[in-house]
């Protein structure tokens, strides 16, 4: 997917979970109680001031605002009309895509936005994947200006470093629009075009929908949420817990707990089992994060905690069709999100303005709507792995 660098390559399969991970993740978890002080749940910066909201049947529909505040305009909204799309394919223009990783959301992404460059007459002369590594993000900056690229779009490994990184292509006037994030210090119509993300807060309200609904409105939670600054995870973490305070009250949130590493929630689900076993249900930032929560919970024999998360994966969702934990998911839609850049970038290369701030809307699926949930998404079909268990589970 797109997230900060522990994502890199950490996957498991559930049933590769060996006793000694699992005794080794209780060890863990008995010493990250021991280290902390418990008499009440820690409050995460970007959450901690929404503790105490209360229903705004208004405010509840609203969309995320851009990192400097922009108001959000749904992607169906940005259109270009057939005397424009003429204009653009005049200039015969140049397109790279500088990418913060790689893995089938970026694969989707890239798949929409050449789409669209094809259908606009724009050549894709570079495409390139940083690895979550800022100084070859901004290389990889450095040597795509060298092919004289009339736009540049981008998923920024990390919004300080890019600063620095895109200076040069804003020094060079390309048409730049990030995915996602943006740099620090830029705006739009200025430094960059626009950014152009998933409705985050949507996303984090049909989280706490779809908990409620698997728990029967009515139950002590879980709340795992992403302990770092990154535009996209706090937006949609952030709304699932005001949603719930706003919205559900039959859900009680008992316990929170944050991760920077994906790779160490397991020892942070094991640790909140130990100290709250009343809880019913989890929520979970995103899909490879939440395996290490599904981990934690079989081996703590704990089927009966529903999991819900962001994003699509091979193993989580194997695990949803199957009835096990996870419950149900919502995910943005990356092919759309690279079309929508695409045309953006092209509407600035025509002078045409272009919102600073656009969104595209989520899928939210459980087992019955997964595979759809993925041609929908991603425009691929799901692996066979998981169409096989879809095909058993009907027969």
């Amino acid at each position: 997917m797109r997230y900060p660098p522990d994502r890199a390559g950490i996957t498991r399969w559930a049933s590769m979970v060996s006793l000694a991970a699992s005794l080794a993740a209780s060890l863990a978890a008995w010493s990250l109680l021991a280290s902390c002080d418990h008499s009440k749940p820690a409050a995460h910066p970007e959450t901690a001031a929404i503790a105490e909201v209360r229903p705004k049947s208004a405010e509840d529909e609203t969309l995320a605002r851009g990192p400097n505040g922009e108001p959000a305009v749904r992607a169906s909204q940005v259109a270009i009309d057939a005397a424009d799309v003429e204009k653009v394919r005049a200039l015969q223009a140049r397109a790279v895509m500088l990418w913060a990783g790689s893995g089938e959301w970026y694969t989707a992404i890239t798949a929409g936005a050449q789409a669209e460059f094809t259908r606009l007459g724009v050549r894709v002369v570079s495409k390139a994947d940083a690895q979550f590594d800022p100084a070859r993000q901004a290389t990889d900056v450095e040597t795509s200006l060298a092919l004289k690229p009339d736009i540049m779009l981008a998923l920024l490994v990390d919004p300080v470093s890019a600063a620095r990184a895109f200076q040069p292509a804003v020094d060079a006037g390309v048409t730049l629009v990030f995915a996602d994030n943006g740099a620090d210090g830029y705006q739009a119509g200025k430094q960059c075009s626009a950014i152009v993300t998933g409705d985050q807060f949507g996303m984090g309200r049909e989280a706490a929908r779809l908990l409620s609904e698997a728990l029967g409105g009515r139950a002590p939670i879980g709340y795992i949420y992403h302990d770092a600054r990154f535009f996209v995870t706090n937006n949609r973490d952030r709304e699932f817990k005001r949603t719930v305070l706003s919205r559900y009250p039959g859900l009680k949130i008992v316990a929170e707990a944050g991760f920077s590493q994906e790779n160490k929630t397991e020892e942070v689900a094991a640790a909140m089992l130990i100290q709250h076993p009343e809880v019913k249900g989890i929520y979970v930032a995103w899909d490879v994060a939440a395996e290490g929560v599904v981990a934690a919970l079989r081996a703590a024999g704990r089927y009966d905690v529903k999991v819900v998360t962001h994003d699509l994966g091979a193993t989580n969702d194997l695990d949803m069709v199957m009835d096990g934990n996870v419950c149900a998911k919502v995910a943005d839609r990356p092919f759309e999100i690279g079309e929508t850049m695409a045309r953006v970038a092209a509407l600035r290369l025509i002078g045409k303005p272009v919102p600073p701030f656009i969104v595209t809307p989520s899928f939210a699926m459980d087992k019955r709507t997964v595979a759809e949930g993925w041609q929908q998404t991603l425009h691929k079909a799901p692996p066979s792995i998981l169409l096989k268990a879809l095909a058993r589970q009907r027969s």
